[in-house]
């Protein structure tokens, strides 16, 4: 019976979660983690936000833990709707798809020379796609590059969906750390919704929005989230939603109850929806504030190169610019862990470790101008 695992082969390892291993097991005092997208405080510590501490509380002495129905918490879903609807990309994007057999063209997002959005190569390559083919969209505070198509460019992008029939796949999972303002983090979503269905021709085969509360509600481990299907207004959205059920059935059976109750809690009450916006400031804040400092740092410091686009970047992540081999001296000289690609993560930056970071990069990026 063993005989049928001798030839397994090995699944490649996840690289951000490698080197997390990697990190965790590094015994040297300064060591950073710029690796995950998870907020950490001015100590480095995780921060549980207040609105959340305080929804746990208000739960804790009755909650129960039965089952939720395979289509999650209705309450919950509606609450996610407002915040949706009007009353490089990540890196497991191209893992999920692969693992269902899609066949996957990426398009061209970013221009690294001018630091922006390669908006004429990304439409050129969307303009060779095919009725109903499916493009995922990033709704905001794009990951990995921290750079986000402006309003002008969406419109552009949504007049090449539209006229090609596409199925647009919205992949929303850092909404309130573009703007800072969660409606404004939404304009591209109701934008796309008004003109591929509201003012749509019937036959558009509509739209959906992959919605993730561990960032913006710093539920890492409880994986909350909703999915929204948007159809043709004459069209019932009653088989579409039975056949996800029948798919989250054979996935994953039921939703966990714990965080979902906690996001819908402080969504759901007026004074902790308010606090909650007020913990989504704090941290924007605190991250502008780090890339600030990073740039200043790096320019006080003589860095080689042009930094004025750390603070133009949005979101969690700083797109550095750095070559995988400068990334590996960061890691093997100075126990700085950061993706290959050279996304940073900026959350895990602070007051202590900020110049240490910034004199490390001027030796691995200096050391290439001698």
């Amino acid at each position: 019976m063993s005989d049928q695992y001798l030839n397994l082969p090995l699944a490649p390892a996840d690289v951000a979660f490698g080197l997390m291993a990697e990190y965790e097991a590094d015994p040297h005092p300064n060591k950073v983690s710029l690796i995950a997208g998870a907020y950490r405080d001015e100590d480095g510590r995780h921060w549980v936000l207040p609105s959340v501490k305080e929804a746990k509380a208000r739960l804790t002495p009755d909650q129960h833990h039965e089952y939720l129905g395979i289509a999650g918490s209705p309450a919950l879903i509606k609450l996610t709707q407002s915040l949706t609807f009007p009353s490089p990309t990540w890196i497991n994007h191209k893992s999920i798809w692969a693992s269902t057999g899609v066949q996957i063209e990426e398009y061209p997002y970013y221009e690294p020379v001018a630091g922006s959005v390669d908006i004429d190569s990304m439409l050129a390559t969307l303009e060779t796609a095919t009725p109903r083919d499916v493009v995922i969209l990033q709704a905001c505070a794009h990951n990995p590059t921290g750079v986000d198509l402006s309003r002008a460019e969406w419109t552009r992008v949504a007049e090449v969906v539209k006229r090609k029939n596409l199925f647009a796949v919205f992949d929303s999972a850092y909404q309130g750390f573009a703007t800072g303002d969660v409606d404004g983090d939404a304009w591209a979503v109701r934008y796309f919704a008004e003109q591929l269905i509201l003012h749509g021709q019937p036959d558009r085969p509509g739209l959906c929005v992959a919605q993730s509360f561990s960032k913006n509600f710093g539920l890492y481990g409880e994986r909350v989230g909703a999915i929204h299907l948007v159809v043709p207004r004459h069209l019932s959205a009653k088989g579409a939603l039975s056949e996800l059920i029948a798919l989250a059935r054979a996935e994953y059976s039921n939703p966990p109850r714990f965080g979902a109750s906690i996001v819908e809690t402080v969504l759901g009450d007026g004074e902790l929806r308010a606090q909650w916006q007020r913990d989504l400031e704090t941290m924007n804040v605190r991250i502008q504030a780090m890339r600030l400092q990073l740039r200043k740092t790096l320019e006080d410091n003589g860095t080689p190169g042009d930094w004025a686009f750390i603070p133009s970047q949005i979101g969690m992540f700083n797109y550095t610019g750095l070559g995988r081999e400068q990334v590996d001296r960061l890691r093997k000289g100075f126990h700085i862990y950061l993706l290959p690609s050279g996304r940073a993560s900026i959350c895990g930056l602070n007051e202590g470790n900020v110049g240490y970071v910034a004199r490390a990069i001027r030796e691995v990026v200096g050391s290439g101008h001698n």
